[in-house]
């Protein structure tokens, strides 16, 4: 896991594992949407999620193209884009994968306004 907001593509033509910005038709959209979202949540904006293991990741504004991130072959968000036009964007909310569950209020908290302002832009 990590804190970080997604964008397409996830799959680059070079299928190299990470490192490849694999830029879609409506880059700057899928940019705006993912920033709306990361903008609002006070670890994401930070763009240093600072997840055990991963201490050095960072990602500017706290949004990351995906493929530039690591390289996804298959995967649903380009599917979905390419083959039925839905702009989709990938939240990863969290560095543990199942949170337990005296976390989520806290969850909750730090997600609350990145959603609405989310939703304001969809």
């Amino acid at each position: 896991g990590s804190v970080v907001a997604s964008y397409p593509y996830d799959d680059s033509p070079t299928h190299r594992l990470t490192g490849v910005y694999s830029k879609s038709a409506d880059d700057e959209v899928f940019k705006y949407l993912a920033k709306a979202y990361a903008s609002h949540h006070p670890i994401m904006r930070t763009g240093k999620p600072n997840c055990s293991g991963e201490e050095g990741e960072t990602f500017p504004d706290g949004i990351t193209n995906g493929a530039q991130w690591y390289d996804v072959e298959g995967g649903m968000q380009d599917y979905n884009y390419v083959w039925a036009n839905c702009f989709e964007i990938t939240l990863e909310l969290s560095c543990c994968k199942y949170p337990p569950t005296s976390e989520l209020p806290k969850e909750w908290d730090n997600n609350r306004e990145s959603l609405l302002a989310f939703i304001e832009k969809v």
